[in-house]
């Protein structure tokens, strides 16, 4: 028991609080109390002003000067609600803001000059004027120096920017989805809206020029966290198992071929002959010039000739005509054999009745009556000689 009364007092005496004043408020667990909200200034806070003279000012491109002439007006009678001086200077290519003596928020100059920085970066006036509000903030992400290679940085960016720099509808889901306002240029990337949304787009655009993932996927996964968010029985819950996951798939790129390694040796490379070594050689080294030169001028005289001759070979080979293909069938081929064997055997027969016919048409009648009897016992002896 005296154990349990021990660790009763040493619970109580942690829930103590140190400080004197330290201690529990009524309005500390007040539901109704919002911590996060920005109560938006009161003159009377700051009746006197402020005691130094606070200015910034920032350059702007060329093209820009037009477009910042026409709507410096506007720009100058918004900073003036607030007591803040604004100057454009075209000789110089500057906008400058400066605190004056009406000027009682003193944080107000740190919005001037976010203003004056959107503005260079081409976001439109009516638009860059809200930054001014409490609740609005900007975030200006350098993108430039994320990519080494121009032509891989102008791929990438071309993912945000859209073809023909024209904004695809998933830049609109973007700015839904983070509530901000997003604007691509040059190397920059602007963007206006509250902190969280703020540091989705810099996640975004970052992990989109470094390659790491596509703006499709973080879309997909703030659709599913915005569903999430409205479930109250998963507020305090992990949510990872529920959002997807996307593998980086290895493009093949093109093996560097590697040069082989020769074998090491001690001993260095023999020298190579010099231009008189080599004109010993072959002789030229003892030539006069005018000789010198007269071999050079042949040699020309050659190399010419043999250009010619391959220039005008490759003129009249464009007026040689193709040679038609003959497609020769086997079947075809094992005919045509066929038929030139049967044409020689008939010219053969042809040919020995063309000549005895030739014969008979050459014998005499003379000739031929008195050829029997004449044979007639040659034959007999031929027979005898037989027996």
């Amino acid at each position: 028991m005296e154990v349990e009364n021990a660790e009763k007092v040493n619970l109580e005496q942690k829930k103590k609080h140190k400080g004197k004043h330290d201690k529990p408020k009524p309005w500390d667990e007040d539901p109704n109390i919002d911590r996060w909200k920005i109560e938006k200034f009161d003159p009377s806070w700051n009746p006197d002003g402020l005691l130094e003279v606070s200015s910034f000012s920032t350059i702007f491109p060329r093209y820009r000067e037009k477009y910042l002439q026409e709507a410096w007006p506007k720009v100058k009678s918004a900073l003036k609600e607030y007591g803040i001086a604004a100057e454009l200077n075209l000789v110089e290519g500057s906008m400058t803001v400066s605190t004056t003596r009406k000027t009682r928020d003193p944080y107000v100059i740190i919005k001037a000059r976010d203003l004056i920085k959107l503005l260079s970066r081409s976001v439109p006036a009516p638009q860059a004027i809200k930054i001014l509000d409490d609740e609005m903030q900007c975030d200006i992400i350098k993108i430039g120096n994320l990519v080494r290679n121009k032509e891989r940085f102008v791929k990438r960016r071309q993912r945000l920017v859209g073809p023909n720099s024209s904004t695809l509808k998933w830049m609109q889901a973007l700015e839904i989805l983070t509530s901000c306002y997003i604007l691509v240029q040059g190397n920059t990337v602007a963007a206006m809206g509250s902190f969280k949304g703020l540091k989705q787009v810099r996640r975004i655009v970052e992990d989109c020029v470094e390659n790491k993932m596509h703006p499709v996927y973080h879309i997909k996964i703030l659709m599913m966290k915005k569903e999430l968010e409205k479930d109250p029985a998963l507020k305090n819950e992990n949510w990872d198992r529920f959002l997807p996951t996307f593998k980086k798939k290895n493009v093949q790129t093109k093996k560097v071929k590697s040069k082989e390694k020769k074998p090491y040796t001690p001993f260095p490379p023999p020298q190579q002959p010099s231009k008189i070594d080599q004109e010993l050689e072959s002789g030229e080294y003892f030539l006069s010039e005018k000789k010198k030169l007269a071999k050079k001028w042949e040699e020309k005289q050659e190399k010419q000739a043999q250009k010619t001759a391959e220039n005008k070979r490759k003129r009249e080979a464009a007026f040689v005509p193709p040679k038609e293909p003959v497609k020769q069938d086997s079947n075809k081929s094992e005919n045509k054999e066929e038929d030139v064997a049967a044409l020689a055997k008939s010219s053969k027969q042809k040919a020995k009745e063309f000549g005895k016919q030739k014969s008979l048409q050459n014998i005499n009648a003379e000739e031929y009556i008195s050829a029997p009897a004449a044979e007639q016992p040659s034959k007999r002896k031929r027979k005898s000689k037989h027996t």
